[in-house]
């Protein structure tokens, strides 16, 4: 769907993220809550919060838990997420007695990832055996050495990649560099994911997190929204189409969106075919909400033979939180693109930037009638098109609607 243009929102306080990462280290010093807090101009129930975290219920009475940002003494126990040494010695029993490594995790009700992994990394490369107490001491050694990143470590490389960083390259960039400028000393060269790290966290990279580190002034993680959408009904995503959907080569699988017109008070519906490209555009006179967006996708489906209306690929737009009504009615499916996506609806796209040429933006769409639309559309269908052979989108719709009759 064509957006209207808008002013970008005031861009609020910069989060403190920073001054987490000078807090952890006071704290780490001995500096007490109340010094660490007028150090860093915070207030002093922040740094409480910060150390040994809270409790908040919102307004529909759920309760949520921050955790505190320090890691409180624990006497030296060891998480149960990790591996203890009478784990590892029942690795090596049944690895012997020949069970398999699905079987073993099963048994001790770990992961089969987890298993697979600690085995490969202990067994031994000569003699393919698994020593558990060998294992076991690795882990130790690995718990207690330094959690410094290797950015941190290496005064020098930190001040070259500072210096990539002024000048605007991207950490992928940066990670590819290295390998020219260090050639022989392999262990200066980093993933972008490691440079990365260095600026989020402070405390492993040393490298300061401004608003200007990154081209994109990220200063934190963009957190991905676990939901499929914002809808209520929170739909499919585009991934967990079928496979037949993306070669395209089976007709009925549909592509959507609208088109905007002047002052975002009119619109009409686009749909397109994404094997035949064949193209209808549904007037919407009364509006554009999710109801009258559903009613007119009913109708239109209505009209068309099961086996060519299979399914209906669409973006996140409010016009679709019906979707799932939609559904119920016509038992056609509806999958939607990831958010900031639409070349997800490459057909779609293509075919809106053609209707632009009919309808430019800022055009009042509620000037023309139904019939103005379907001339249109009549136009783009009987366009041969280059990558169907030169055919156009009316003749292969056509064939294929006399084959299911």
């Amino acid at each position: 769907m064509t957006k209207p243009f808008r002013r970008p929102k005031k861009r609020g306080p910069a989060p403190q993220t920073d001054k987490r990462d000078q807090y952890l280290r006071l704290m780490a010093q001995g500096v007490n809550n109340s010094a660490a807090c007028r150090e860093l101009g915070i207030n002093r129930r922040t740094g409480t919060r910060w150390r040994y975290g809270r409790k908040e219920v919102d307004r529909a009475g759920r309760e949520r838990v921050y955790p505190p940002i320090i890691e409180q003494p624990d006497d030296g126990a060891i998480s149960l997420r990790f591996l203890s040494e009478d784990e590892r010695i029942a690795i090596a029993d049944m690895l012997r007695a020949g069970a398999s490594l699905r079987a073993i995790a099963r048994e001790l009700q770990r992961s089969p990832a987890t298993i697979s992994r600690e085995v490969r990394r202990n067994r031994d490369l000569a003699t393919g055996k698994y020593h558990p107490f060998r294992a076991q001491r690795r882990a130790i050694v690995r718990r207690v050495r330094s959690k410094e990143g290797k950015v941190q470590r290496d005064p020098e490389l930190k001040t070259y990649i500072r210096q990539r960083l002024n000048q605007r390259w991207s950490p992928e960039q940066i990670s590819q560099d290295l390998r020219t400028a260090f050639p022989d000393e392999p262990e200066r060269h980093l993933a972008h994911e490691t440079v990365y790290q260095a600026i989020y966290l402070t405390y492993r990279g040393g490298l300061e997190r401004q608003p200007g580190t990154l081209r994109t002034g990220r200063q934190a993680r963009r957190r991905v929204d676990q939901r499929a959408t914002r809808f209520i009904d929170p739909g499919k995503l585009i991934h967990q189409r079928p496979a037949d959907i993306d070669d395209r080569l089976v007709p009925g699988h549909w592509e959507g969106d609208l088109i905007v017109g002047q002052g975002n008070r009119s619109a009409i519906s686009t749909l397109v075919d994404r094997t035949t490209r064949y193209v209808m555009l549904l007037h919407l006179p009364e509006g554009r909400t999710a109801e009258h967006v559903r009613d007119a996708l009913i109708d239109v489906f209505a009209g068309l033979p099961r086996e060519l209306a299979r399914s209906l690929t669409w973006d996140q737009g409010s016009e679709m939180s019906r979707h799932d009504e939609f559904t119920a009615t016509t038992d056609i499916p509806v999958y939607f693109c990831e958010p900031a996506s639409p070349w997800q609806r490459g057909s779609n796209e293509n075919t809106n930037g053609l209707l632009r040429q009919y309808f430019p933006k800022g055009t009042d769409l509620s000037s023309y009638t139904a019939d103005q639309f379907d001339a249109v559309a009549a136009e783009l269908n009987n366009r041969p098109r280059k990558i169907l052979g030169w055919q156009t989108p009316t003749e292969l719709f056509a064939k294929l609607v006399a084959t299911v009759d």
